[in-house]
């Protein structure tokens, strides 16, 4: 039991280590994972957790009702966080650049490659970068998909990632910069 604790602990770590979501000091940090439940199928290399599910590691804090880790041949792992019905899943992560940089999101689904290092958000998907408290840009949409070391934020109006006609508006909010280089 210890043995399959600590590997379930290890994906989990190497699913968010090189994320640029993450600070990189984040890199170093333990993965800490409560939930209700776990399931772990070593065949298959999928890793289940269920119930009011909270990861964090270093300035990473994940909330979702059920987390899926897998991992490919290659050794590469793939999140996705599921919110209960009614709720969202959400992330919340210190950026690099600045003392008090951060990037949050929330959506029914949340896609988390870290191969790729991109983050995508299904089904009423938020996405705010912030400085402190104040919000610096914020996007609304079905989908987003967030690449954390370009800061490219790519959003549509369906869930399949394309715009489609008729499936409403995306809503983007982007805040004056002031000469300080903000």
């Amino acid at each position: 039991m210890k043995r399959f604790f600590l590997m379930s602990l290890t994906l989990l770590g190497m699913a968010f280590s090189a994320s640029a979501l993450a600070e990189k000091a984040d890199a170093d940090k333990p993965t800490n994972i409560e939930a209700n439940q776990m399931a772990y199928d070593d065949l298959k290399q999928i890793n289940t957790f269920t119930g009011n599910v909270v990861l964090t590691r270093g300035t990473l804090l994940m909330k979702a009702d059920k987390v899926i880790v897998t991992t490919d041949p290659a050794g590469y792992q793939f999140a996705t966080l599921y919110g209960a019905p009614g709720a969202a899943a959400s992330f919340r992560q210190k950026r690099d650049g600045g003392p008090d940089l951060w990037i949050e999101g929330q959506a029914g689904r949340i896609e988390y490659d870290a191969r790729t290092e991109i983050a995508k958000l299904f089904s009423n998907a938020r996405l705010k970068r912030l400085d402190g408290s104040k919000t610096i840009d914020e996007v609304e949409g079905e989908f987003i998909s967030y690449n954390g070391s370009s800061e490219f934020f790519n959003v549509a109006n369906s869930t399949s990632g394309a715009s489609t006609p008729g499936s409403g508006r995306i809503k983007v909010i982007i805040q004056p910069r002031t000469a300080k280089g903000q």
